[in-house]
């Protein structure tokens, strides 16, 4: 059963619509129903329905704008335009919104049932190309030039002639943007089942495959219960679409396969040369994570800067990353328990002193340095010396440093991720409150102006306050409304324009949702009580 929201400015038609239609005998849900586009988009980051029934000339946020900002906070949500206008310019601009019908009014029950049977119909064969078991038809030559790039590196940049020789490649595989600078992201997805199961699989492939394919160029591959995936673009085309791609991805699996989704998202780089960095970027950033109900994480969020490569590491010292990063304290100090229970003589120890206490001090380290501050990681570095000749042979001090710098980091990590979070928030909150004049304020805005991707930036305000991006917006602009509106020489259309708002009806209603009145009645209501209070 697929859920679905109607929205109608006409009170009669939405009424109609919601009574004549049999809607769960056509394979539907009616979940919701709006009487303006602002409304709709509120109900659509609320209740994420499968399918948007909308009216294409709507009250304070229109059709096609309507569609543009639904597809930000919701993109795996399907919109149907209901309309009486027969414009061929908004049937061209719905297009690049993926629209999934275009209806004229009038239109019978009959007609719109009709109508409904084809969109379930195709909503049912996204779904079930989402849900294929087929794997993806892999570009065998593609994939043998761009996975040696992005998992062993390029080794040769004092070669200019290999240098010119690879980028020529990459012309020839389609990989370079024509005529302008092309850039580059990786991409590391992993799918897990409600126990935890990592379920990923080479057919997820070609389930990323249709989605990310309405959005950019890119060339994807399975690997070790992961799918990888190099996007490459110009950078304006990454910086548009990357957030909104991966949102698809994340609420398609959710939805369709009823799954998490766990999404390593590196930073956007310019150099076809660079990928292995980018790789190695995506798997750290994927690293950081002990939501289990899946996460979208981009390294630019959780570090401030790129370090070098982990591979040489020994699996120990890689697994200890991972439970740092995640800041998992307990599975860091059972992995270090578990690894010296193993060694078995003091020989063992003594290598483990030579190369497994420095490179994990180290690996550690920059991953402190670059989360957590410097007092911290200072007091942590006092708590946990490293005293090699203190180690050396020593099975008890080794097991311990090694515990004890694990288990510290990983609480630090926690409790900076989390302060980092509250940051990022109190940053959103505050520019909110300074700009809520501003009509073009938006959560891509804010997210632009913190330095953060506006997925993170949703999810965090979510969590911290509870309630959306829209609502802390409308709250603030509310609030200065009424402080406005009690005085007199202020109209309501200065009011409204003082608040971020164009369109005065567009205020009064959101004035009265609030509120529970019309500006002209709080107006009213604050003149009488001055003068009974004179």
């Amino acid at each position: 059963m697929y859920t679905v929201i109607v929205a109608d400015d006409e009170e009669e038609i939405r009424r109609a619509l919601v009574r004549k239609i049999d809607w769960n005998s056509l394979g539907f849900e009616l979940v919701g129903e709006a009487s303006n586009g602002a409304e709709a988009l509120d109900l659509t980051e609320k209740l994420c329905p499968d399918l948007l029934l909308t009216d294409i000339m709507m009250p304070f946020i229109g059709g096609i704008e309507l569609a543009r900002q639904v597809r930000e906070v919701r993109p795996s949500t399907q919109i149907a335009f209901l309309t009486g206008y027969e414009v061929f310019e908004y049937a061209k601009q719905a297009i690049q919104y993926n629209i999934i019908s275009y209806l004229l009014k009038p239109i019978s029950a009959e007609e719109l049932s009709a109508e409904l049977v084809k969109i379930r119909k195709i909503i049912d064969k996204k779904f079930e190309q989402f849900r294929s078991t087929n794997e993806a038809k892999e570009h065998l030559d593609t994939l043998s030039f761009v996975m040696p790039l992005l998992l062993d590196g390029y080794t040769h940049a004092d070669s200019t002639q290999s240098r010119g020789n690879i980028i020529s490649e990459a012309d020839r595989q389609g990989l370079v943007v024509p005529g302008t600078e092309t850039s580059y992201c990786v991409l590391v997805t992993s799918i897990k089942d409600k126990s935890g199961i990592n379920v990923t699989s080479k057919a997820c492939v070609n389930s990323f495959d249709i989605i990310l394919s309405k959005y950019l160029k890119h060339v994807s591959f399975y690997m070790d219960g992961r799918v990888i995936t190099l996007l490459h673009g110009t950078e304006r085309s990454l910086e548009k679409y990357l957030h909104i791609a991966v949102e698809d991805i994340s609420q398609s699996v959710e939805r369709i396969m009823n799954c998490s989704s766990f999404i390593g998202i590196s930073r956007i780089g310019d150099d076809i040369l660079n990928l292995h960095e980018l790789y190695v970027e995506a798997m750290n950033a994927i690293s950081y994570n002990s939501d289990t109900n899946g996460s979208i994480r981009y390294i630019s969020d959780v570090e401030n800067d790129y370090f070098s490569d982990i591979e040489l590491f020994e699996n120990f010292v890689a697994e200890e990353e991972r439970f740092v990063r995640g800041g998992l304290a307990a599975e860091a100090g059972e992995a270090a328990d578990k690894l010296f229970d193993a060694l078995e003589n003091v020989s063992k120890y003594k290598l483990s002193a030579n190369f497994i206490v420095p490179n994990l001090t180290s690996s550690v380290y920059k991953i402190l340095y670059s989360v957590v501050d410097k007092e911290h990681t200072d007091k942590l570095q006092a708590e946990c010396p490293l005293q090699m000749t203190d180690l050396y042979g020593n099975i008890a001090n080794i097991r311990e440093y090694c515990k004890n710098l694990c288990v510290n980091a990983a609480e630090l990590v926690k409790d900076q991720c989390k302060k980092s979070g509250s940051r990022h928030c109190e940053l959103a909150l505050d520019y909110i409150n300074k700009e809520f004049a501003n009509p073009d304020i938006s959560l891509v805005s804010v997210s632009r102006e913190i330095a953060v991707s506006p997925n993170y930036l949703s999810a965090l305000v979510r969590k911290e306050t509870g309630s959306t991006f829209i609502e802390l917006l409308t709250k603030r602009r509310m609030e200065e409304a009424q402080s406005l509106l009690k005085y007199p020489a202020f109209k309501i259309k200065d009011v409204a324009i003082k608040c971020g708002y164009v369109d005065q009806h567009y205020f009064s209603y959101s004035f009265k949702k609030e509120t529970g009145m019309s500006p002209i009645q709080f107006k009213k209501q604050n003149t009488d009580q001055e003068e009974q209070e004179g």
